[in-house]
C-alpha cells in the first residue's frame, strides 16, 4: 500500500504546485511593482536569507570573521519575490496536508463513535438476554421434577378415562320388531 500511495503523494504535490504557481507569480509581480511591498515584505527576508547562506558557506570554507555585504536592492527584491512565491506554494501545500489530516481524523472519530454505539447496543442486548435467561432458569427450577410430572400425567389419563366412561350414555336397547317377536301373545289384545 505504501508503494501505491507514494506516487499519488507526488502527483498531489505536483498538482498543488501547479495550481499555486499562478498565485505565486502574481505575488512576485506585485512585489516588483509596489514600493511598499518590495521594501517591507520582500527585502528583509531576502537579506536575512542571503546573510545566513553566505555565513554558512564561509564557515564551511574556513573563513570565520569575514564581513558579509548585503545584496543590492534589485537582487534582494528579486530574491525576496522568489522566496515569497515559494513560501506561498509551501503554505498552500501545507494547508492541503493539514486539511486532509483533519478530514481523516474526523472520519476516524466518526467510525469510533459508530463502533462504540454498536458495542453499547450489543452489550445492552446481552444484558437483556442474560435477564431472560435468569427468568427462564427460575421457571425451570420452580417447575416440578420430571418424575412428578409423569405421575401427574398418568393421573390425568386415569381421570380422563373415568370421565369418558361416566359420560357415555347407556346403550339404547333396541325395540323388538314384529319379526323378532314371533307370534303374538294371545293374552295381549291388539286394537
Amino acid at each position: 500500500m505504501v508503494v501505491g500511495a507514494f506516487p499519488m503523494a507526488k502527483l498531489l504535490y505536483l498538482g498543488i504546485r501547479q495550481v499555486s504557481k499562478p498565485l505565486a507569480n502574481r505575488i512576485k509581480e506585485a512585489a516588483r511593482r509596489s514600493e511598499f511591498f518590495k521594501t517591507y515584505i520582500c527585502l528583509p527576508p531576502a537579506q536575512l536569507y542571503h546573510w545566513v547562506e553566505m555565513r554558512t558557506k564561509m564557515r564551511i570554507m574556513g573563513f570565520r570573521g569575514t564581513v558579509i555585504k548585503p545584496l543590492n536592492e534589485e537582487a534582494a527584491a528579486e530574491l525576496g519575490a522568489e522566496l515569497l512565491g515559494e513560501a506561498t506554494i509551501f503554505i498552500v501545500g501545507g494547508s492541503c496536508l493539514v486539511l486532509e489530516y483533519w478530514r481523516h481524523q474526523t472520519q476516524q472519530r466518526r467510525k469510533e463513535e459508530e463502533q462504540r454505539a454498536a458495542w453499547d447496543a450489543m452489550r445492552d442486548e446481552v444484558g437483556h438476554l442474560a435477564l431472560a435467561l435468569e427468568a427462564l432458569q427460575a421457571q425451570v427450577q420452580a417447575a416440578p421434577p420430571k418424575g412428578a410430572l409423569e405421575e401427574l400425567q398418568a393421573q390425568m389419563r386415569e381421570v380422563r378415562t373415568q370421565l369418558c366412561i361416566q359420560d357415555l350414555p347407556p346403550a339404547p336397547q333396541a325395540e323388538p320388531t314384529p319379526e323378532d317377536a314371533g307370534p303374538p301373545d294371545p293374552g295381549l289384545r291388539q286394537d
